[in-house]
């Protein structure tokens, strides 16, 4: 099924969405790829739903990202006599690792690595920062506050140090069982949560073993201070705006968020925007024209992909949430303004021969008036040089690997076919021109333009650019041995 656009949606599966028959749904009505959310189910239940995926993968031809996003260390305070206090602005309220229930004045925090980064004067960020407290005194064992923001608190609400890069791995025990599991069933992208530093996506990185992408989720300021060398070590990221809104101001996170994405867009790596998109549907069939515009936004700004969470796991309207989606970002990539946009944060491309021919490409298929760009691409470094140009016309990426063409399936622009490698000029050209036809991004008399890397089925070495023609229906059925035309192949 071709996508009239080129910004991507991700939808997270959940108790609203996880049968066979809504995830179905949800294809058709936009979604490109489908998140796993580690934070709830069960194995046996991400099994079950992963199944469904590429049940429905078969069916389609079409190759589906699977992103399996990881919980991460929760902070949280314990529990309170009666379940709840009343915090008042000005009071003296303690934090300690005494296990004894909590009352008006004091609250288990069981987290001893948290103690060791406090000092006075840091923030300390309450039930998503409904309260908030700010550090008189700590030590090894304990915290003494003033409230600064007042409310009731009631039992295991979560904790957030903005100030404070916590001694804290991103990867918690649960986290490793977890990432283990994703790495078995054979997703796509593994999300990591709580980065604070480079080093947590090397950890990843190593005990995925190369099986997986690694998709950095930005909600910290101190990923935010480190972001070019995250950026430089994961094969993604995400800006996960909900946690980074709670630990930085409101007015701070949007500014963010347009840097991250031109950062990753020059790097040539996909950046997801998520969280609270389109929060309101989750109860309401319609979103409010501020989550409309801000949905708008990440694709004005040349995201790869916008990510949907709640509305489409538990909200009651999911199809309603991805086709509302899906409508807002072929509206924007209709007006003008959005390539003004794109090319506007143009970034010229790097002393490479690939570089070279992907900005080639781009500016060629323009001059020509193409109707698409093939490119052939074994390891996928092609495709995302490709996409990273944002060019005027689809980008068809001819791919022989399935895990490969799955998880370019989030990428801006790219529509990947599963197809094997040119032996030759002349198959080189059928192959492409073929997947162009039945792909339905063109016909007879339209031009195409191809890359490809010459000795054929050399990964990294594109070298060569061509202008095809497209010819009638029947000269596409058939290549000079009369293969298939090329198509998305099953898992199996």
């Amino acid at each position: 099924m071709r996508r009239k656009r080129n910004a991507k949606i991700v939808a997270t599966l959940g108790p609203a969405s996880a049968s066979p028959e809504m995830i179905a749904e949800l294809y058709r009505a936009g979604a490109d790829a489908f998140r796993l959310n580690f934070s709830h189910g069960t194995h046996d239940d991400h099994r079950a739903t992963y199944g469904h995926i590429r049940a429905l993968e078969k069916a389609t031809g079409a190759p589906i990202a699977v992103l399996a996003d990881l919980q991460g260390p929760k902070l949280r305070v314990g529990k309170f006599k009666g379940g709840a206090v009343v915090l008042k602005v000005g009071q003296k309220f303690r934090l300690d690792l005494d296990r004894a229930q909590g009352n008006k004045s004091r609250a288990p925090l069981p987290h001893k690595q948290v103690f060791q980064a406090l000092k006075p004067g840091m923030r300390v960020l309450l039930d998503d920062g409904r309260i908030r407290l700010r550090i008189i005194k700590s030590g090894a064992d304990f915290a003494e506050t003033e409230v600064v923001t007042g409310g009731r608190l009631s039992d295991h609400k979560g904790v957030n140090v903005p100030d404070a890069v916590l001694p804290l791995k991103a990867l918690t025990a649960k986290d490793r069982r977890d990432l283990a599991f994703a790495v078995d069933l054979g997703a796509d992208w593994l999300a990591l949560s709580f980065v604070q530093r480079p080093d947590d996506i090397a950890e990843a990185r190593k005990l995925a073993g190369g099986h997986v992408a690694i998709m950095a989720k930005i909600e910290k300021p101190a990923a935010v201070e480190r972001f070019d060398e995250i950026l430089e070590l994961a094969d993604g990221v995400m800006v996960a705006r909900g946690d980074l809104g709670v630990e930085m101001l409101p007015e701070q996170v949007p500014g963010v968020q347009k840097r991250i994405v031109r950062a990753a867009r020059q790097a040539g790596k996909p950046v997801v925007v998520a969280t609270q998109m389109l929060e309101s549907m989750i109860g309401a069939p319609e979103p409010t024209r501020a989550e409309a515009s801000d949905v708008a936004t990440a694709v004005y700004d040349g995201g790869d992909a916008v990510m949907l969470s709640a509305e489409s796991a538990v909200g009651a309207y999911p199809r309603e949430a991805v086709a509302m989606m899906d409508r807002i970002i072929r509206e924007v990539e209709r007006d003008p303004l959005h390539r003004q946009f794109l090319d506007a944060n143009y970034t010229a491309p790097e002393a490479t021969a690939p570089d070279a021919i992907s900005a080639a490409a781009s500016q060629v298929a323009r001059t020509v008036d193409a109707v698409a760009i093939v490119t052939y691409s074994k390891s996928g470094a092609t495709a995302l040089r490709a996409a990273r140009e944002r060019p005027d016309v689809p980008v068809v990426a001819l791919i022989p690997n399935l895990a490969v063409a799955r998880r370019l399936s989030l990428v801006w622009g790219l529509h990947c076919v599963r197809g094997e490698d040119a032996r030759d000029f002349n198959e080189m050209v059928a192959h492409a021109s073929r997947a162009v036809f039945f792909g339905g991004f063109g016909g007879a008399g339209q031009r195409v333009v191809i890359t490809a890397g010459v000795p054929f089925g050399t990964p990294g070495a594109t070298n060569l650019l061509h202008i095809a023609w497209l010819g009638e229906l029947e000269d596409h059925r058939k290549t000079p041995r009369d293969t298939p035309p090329p198509r998305a192949k099953s898992p199996d």
